[in-house]
């Protein structure tokens, strides 16, 4: 019978399909990047997503976030995701979790749970806290490393982290992990060089704040806001979608 999900059966079968359908998948940050991936593993039948996301949908966030239009601006971006998914696939389970995960709650989640883990973070101390619990819960996780400050989307990769060159974000990464005794970790990466945003201060978040009511992490607070286009955190983010999917089906396979 034909349903939403047909042309992707015709051309990987009914037995992946049913791992997909079966499959529990954590987005950790529903932001340029996972708003994107998180649409992807929707659209591929992914049977169970839970969002991770503190934050308000806010004027800024329109040029490169799924979920930001200006009907949705001041809306939590979980909340707004979770509708588009389950208008995608009113079967699919999601969770949405109105947080921002790091060391004050990571103990209230077990990660064990999900079949698969996308980090699509931009704090390095979050990131850091739920990979090395992904870590010892055995649980697959795979992160993005920068998007921001770049033009060029060609230029993204997928590797091991320990495999990684240029991006400033992947090199700290490399050195916490190792000193937290992580082997290794699947990440999605930009070999472009940053690009420095200008400094002006007539359209700086940091002296013009349009953040909405009640959002808990402001831009104001940041040590520097990253440029970002709509063409490069987007790829990102189906190709975070891509090898989830293409490893859950790969792992079913050898069951």
């Amino acid at each position: 019978m034909l349903n939403e999900f047909s042309r992707m059966e015709i051309l990987l079968g009914k037995l992946a399909m049913d791992a997909l359908a079966n499959a529990r998948v954590a987005i950790f940050g529903v932001g340029g990047v996972g708003s994107f991936a998180a649409e992807a593993i929707a659209r591929a039948g992914i049977g169970a997503i839970d969002l991770f996301d503190d934050d308000k949908v806010c004027l800024t966030n329109i040029n490169r976030q799924l979920i930001a239009l200006h009907s949705t601006i001041g809306q939590k971006k979980v909340e707004v995701m979770k509708a588009r998914i389950l208008d995608i696939n009113p079967r699919c389970r999601v969770i949405a979790f109105e947080c921002f995960y790091g060391a004050e709650n990571a103990e209230q989640f077990d990660l064990s749970v999900y079949d698969y883990i996308i980090d699509a973070i931009d704090t390095v101390s979050s990131k850091l806290i739920l990979i090395e619990r992904a870590y010892a819960a055995g649980t697959p996780v795979i992160s993005c490393m920068g998007a921001g400050n770049k033009l060029d989307p060609t230029r993204l990769e997928v590797a091991d982290i320990y495999k990684t060159s240029v991006c400033p974000l992947a090199r700290v990464m490399r050195k916490e992990l190792k000193a937290r005794g992580i082997p290794a970790l699947k990440v999605v990466y930009s070999r472009e060089e940053a690009i420095k945003p200008a400094e002006d201060l007539s359209i700086s978040c940091k002296t013009n704040c349009v953040c909405p009511p009640g959002t808990q992490r402001k831009c104001t607070v940041r040590r520097q806001v990253p440029g970002s286009v709509s063409f490069v955190p987007p790829v990102a983010g189906f190709i975070l979608a891509g090898e989830v999917i293409q490893d859950i089906m790969a792992k079913d396979r050898q069951s």
